[in-house]
């Protein structure tokens, strides 16, 4: 099987077009489409159902596609550990986490990691969803639970605290709370909704927190992701409950009822046990223990 012509099929499978394929492999769209056409000649099979809205893959070429798929990934971590064979720690460090949690307490880091290892290209993708590392589609994952995959090497980096807040405005309008029970009339509270990320027990506990059980305070806004709720309690919209890491720093929020304090869960530092000698990740995992040590919330 010709390897160019499989790293073709493997970005256009990816990509769902040979257009889009083409723009990343920097080849014109008739050029990809010959190296399909091509291929599927020389397997004898379809790889591709064509319609008007793209591409989709045919049972025979899903086989392919995960096998492909693996062997790149297999291929992305020799690569991985030959670049941290040598001596000073180089290379693009894919991490990712969720989008609250990345961006804002890793991001405003990364700054002063790339100073200290300018050599270190960090790629930091956020994601309410888990990415599978054993398929390197990171090198690196913040975790906001204890992983249970035998093949990772995790270590605790934090313990996170939820606190009630709201903007300034809003209380000036509505008045500060005094008690949980002050929130179950004349407030507006802002919640994750149905969809709360799972890795997250009781996301929620402010709907329920100081009601009878089977009781729930009604939601003035629901959105499925917690930076969008600090920016909901920034613009005065309600109150709601904000970890600790997303505040530092903030003084567009107060923080409201100081001694009720919700849920607490664990971050971990993740990453395979395939590159637990990786440079890159020893210096980025060091950084990072560093960093929580230094932080005074």
């Amino acid at each position: 099987m010709d390897w160019d012509k499989l790293r073709i099929f493997h970005s256009v499978a990816e990509a769902g077009s040979f257009t889009h394929a083409g723009e990343q492999l920097n080849l014109s769209q008739s050029a990809v489409s010959r190296q399909i056409s091509a291929l599927e000649e020389s397997l004898k099979t379809p790889l591709f159902h064509r319609h008007a809205r793209g591409l989709i893959l045919t049972e025979q070429g899903e086989l392919l596609f995960r096998t492909a798929h693996e062997v790149f990934a297999k291929l992305a971590m020799a690569e991985a550990m030959l670049t941290d064979s040598k001596d000073r720690p180089r290379g693009e460090l894919k991490v990712t986490t969720t989008v609250g949690f990345g961006s804002t307490w890793v991001a405003p880091r990364i700054k002063e990691f790339s100073e200290l290892y300018p050599d270190v290209s960090v790629n930091l993708v956020l994601d309410d969803h888990e990415l599978d590392l054993s398929m390197r589609e990171a090198d690196v994952a913040l975790r906001m639970r204890k992983p249970t995959q035998p093949d990772l090497v995790q270590r605790k980096l934090l313990t996170v605290h939820y606190h009630i807040y709201a903007g300034a405005e809003y209380l000036k309008r509505y008045g500060t709370p005094k008690a949980l029970e002050d929130l179950n009339s004349g407030h507006r509270l802002i919640t994750y909704g149905e969809e709360a990320p799972a890795p997250i027990s009781d996301v929620n506990w402010l709907m329920t927190a100081g009601m009878p059980p089977g009781q729930k305070r009604d939601a003035t806004l629901q959105v499925n992701n917690t930076f969008a709720i600090m920016l909901a309690v920034e613009s005065s919209l309600g109150i709601a409950a904000i970890p600790d890491y997303m505040t530092e720093g903030n003084t567009r929020i107060v923080r409201i009822l100081p001694a009720v304090e919700g849920p607490t869960f664990e971050t971990y530092f993740v990453y395979p046990e395939e590159l637990r000698n990786s440079k890159r990740i020893a210096v980025f995992r060091d950084f990072l223990v560093r960093k929580v040590a230094d932080w005074h919330f």
